[in-house]
């Protein structure tokens, strides 16, 4: 019997920031959850970021309607239908941010993160490109379920950097895999059994890069009752240490 869930999502444009680049979608019907965060400037990175998630939407949602609709892309034998309905979509909407950039030159060098999590039954499919993050609570346990995209996490797989390296590392926003940065681009994948009780936390690096990861655990376990409360409280605790960048946050429960 598939699992209920339910969902909240909230963006913010922060404190520092005079546009909201960042966009979300949500979309319990189909089981679709996702955050992205634009970049490229005067506005274009709000672009990207709304083609992402409403490609990703309205892909899902024609497939849901007929499976037998001809996909863009070439399934990939290696993984399921559901993990290759998840990838074509994120490479669709890359594919359609890319070419949208070539014919209007404002809008050349715009990109955006994404992250998203499609929930079927009892299985959660987690695809992402960027640095935007999904984490899980899992019985008092908060662990990152995505890998950033990004120059500072490649730098750390060579050399292990200090709490204050890390904090000055000179490149720290510099990612180095984004949709429509190239024609083509290569989603990470993964699925993991979803258990009653856990929470999925989608979120931009406006929240990740400001909040610490306990103190993200902290604040969702302190109001999950309220999961619409609780965004806010992610939002708040962002824009007090200094709010530099756009906050999107999303949870989604799977209720017991």
């Amino acid at each position: 019997m598939p699992l209920k869930l339910r969902a909240a999502g909230l963006t913010d444009v922060g404190r520092k920031r005079k546009a909201n680049e960042d966009n979300l979608y949500l979309s319990p019907l189909h089981g679709i959850y996702s955050v992205a965060d634009g970049m490229g400037g005067h506005a274009c990175g709000e672009v990207a970021s709304q083609i992402a998630v409403e490609t990703l939407g309205r892909f899902f949602e024609e497939t849901a309607r007929d499976r037998e609709r001809t996909w863009p892309f070439k399934m990939d034998k290696s993984l399921s239908y559901e993990e290759n309905r998840l990838s074509v979509a994120v490479k669709l909407s890359n594919k359609l941010i890319y070419e949208r950039a070539q014919k209007d030159m404002r809008q050349k060098g715009m990109g955006t993160t994404l992250v998203v999590v499609s929930v079927l039954d009892d299985v959660a499919y987690i695809a992402h490109v960027g640095d935007s993050r999904v984490y899980r609570l899992r019985q008092g346990e908060f662990t990152q379920m995505t890998e950033d995209h990004s120059l500072l996490n490649d730098y750390m797989k060579i050399k292990p950097l200090t709490p204050e390296e890390i904090e000055n590392f000179p490149h720290k926003n510099v990612i180095v895999r984004a949709l429509g940065m190239k024609h083509s681009v290569e989603v990470d994948l993964c699925k993991v059994d979803v258990e009653p009780g856990d929470l999925f936390l989608l979120c931009s690096d406006g929240l990740s890069g400001l909040v610490t990861d306990p103190e993200m655990a902290k604040i969702v376990t302190n109001y999950r009752s309220d999961l619409d409360k609780a965004c806010q409280k992610l939002i708040d605790e962002a824009n007090a240490n200094g709010g530099n960048d756009n906050i999107t946050v999303m949870l989604v429960e799977a209720l017991e």
